[in-house]
């Protein structure tokens, strides 16, 4: 569901960066209820948070995860840490590194930009989500 959202609504968008392709994608999803103004939030978290550290595709799902998934004890916590971890490690095992540099220079074309980084972490983002739902 989400990668198809993202593939069909905002994958295409040239005014979002990755994180924000995800989060908006994953807003409309999981109905998670994030009005405009909360969105503005992940703007600066495309491009490796502008330095090409961690993808923006991998910090915007961890906002989803965090929103998901939201602590209010200790275990929870620890349960929200345990998730993040997992995501990071899969998406690493798929595509061989989370930083935003080698992943482009790795992935990212002139024609389809950075899509396959970010359809791979929503592909992921999704996977974690549903496994993690089910452990509820």
């Amino acid at each position: 569901m989400l990668k198809e959202l993202l593939s069909k609504k905002y994958i295409e968008e040239p005014q979002l960066n990755c994180a924000q392709k995800i989060l908006y994608s994953s807003n409309d999803a999981y109905n998670l209820g994030l009005d405009s103004e909360a969105l503005k939030l992940v703007a600066g978290f495309g491009g490796g948070m502008a330095i090409e550290s961690v993808c923006g595709a991998l910090t915007g799902g961890i906002m989803v995860l965090g929103k998901l998934f939201h602590p209010s004890n200790v275990e929870e916590k620890e349960r929200l840490a345990q998730i993040t971890k997992d995501f990071f490690e899969v998406y690493k095992n798929e595509m061989g590194e989370i930083n935003c540099a080698p992943l482009k220079d790795k992935y990212r074309t002139e024609e389809t930009k950075c899509n396959d980084v970010i359809i791979k972490a929503a592909e992921v983002l999704e996977t974690i989500i549903e496994k993690n739902r089910k452990n509820i």
